[in-house]
């Protein structure tokens, strides 16, 4: 039975989506994991009825680990499907790409790999940086994870894939220009803020240049 979402992500993150995705399934059980070494002690017996979420995370899942969970592994993914792999933002601007976005896929055991379920595009400025890039996929990729929650949250069944194909160039470390760490980090804590809205529950809110800390209402209002 379906009944546990396993969500590796950051700490500012997992608070605010815990919140979310119970709103849609008060009955679920959410388990934090945010290092290698978390997935490594979760015992079959909870791998067999859940579904683990990734967002934005670095850390690899074993092969192992995704063959005993019991209702798939998505991955929410910085970055278009033209640019899988570390640092997409960087990648694109290198190419001169036009746009960029989010990705939402299947995890599977190679990384930006697995079959695509969403995907949100939008237009690259002339005077975007790969900082100001990452924001906006950043939020893209929040703005998505609201949108699919109930659906990851509630339907036992697996997100319907989409006519979506991964680029075939790969970011690799040489390409890269900065060493890898976990995405977003300092991108989270200017992001993601919540905002309790009387028509759509809650909603996130870009941060408009301030540094607030994730937070969620006093109330707790069950999202659409």
């Amino acid at each position: 039975m379906f009944d546990t979402i396993i969500l590796l992500t950051g700490p500012a993150e997992h608070s605010v989506f815990t919140t979310l995705l119970r709103g849609h399934n008060p009955g679920l059980t959410v388990l934090p994991v945010f290092t290698a070494d978390d997935l490594a002690v979760i015992e079959p017996e909870w791998l067999c009825r859940a579904r683990l979420i990734a967002f934005t995370s670095s850390v690899p899942v074993p092969g192992a680990v995704l063959d005993q969970l019991g209702y798939g592994a998505y991955h929410f993914h910085p970055g278009s499907p033209q640019y899988p792999g570390r640092s997409p933002a960087r990648a694109a601007l290198d190419d001169r790409a036009t746009e960029f976005g989010g990705t939402v896929h299947r995890l599977v055991a190679q990384a930006d790999a697995g079959s695509i379920v969403d995907v949100e595009r939008f237009a690259i400025t002339d005077d975007a940086s790969v900082a100001g890039l990452e924001e906006q996929a950043y939020t893209t990729l929040v703005t998505m994870f609201w949108r699919l929650a109930g659906v990851l949250a509630k339907q036992p069944a697996p997100l319907v894939v989409r006519a979506e194909r991964w680029g075939a160039t790969r970011n690799t470390p040489a390409r890269r220009a900065r060493p890898p760490g976990p995405m977003m980090a300092d991108t989270a804590s200017s992001v993601i803020t919540l905002a309790a809205s009387h028509e759509h529950g809650l909603v996130p809110r870009i941060g408009q240049g301030l540094r607030p800390r994730a937070s969620i209402p006093e109330t707790e209002t069950e999202p659409a």
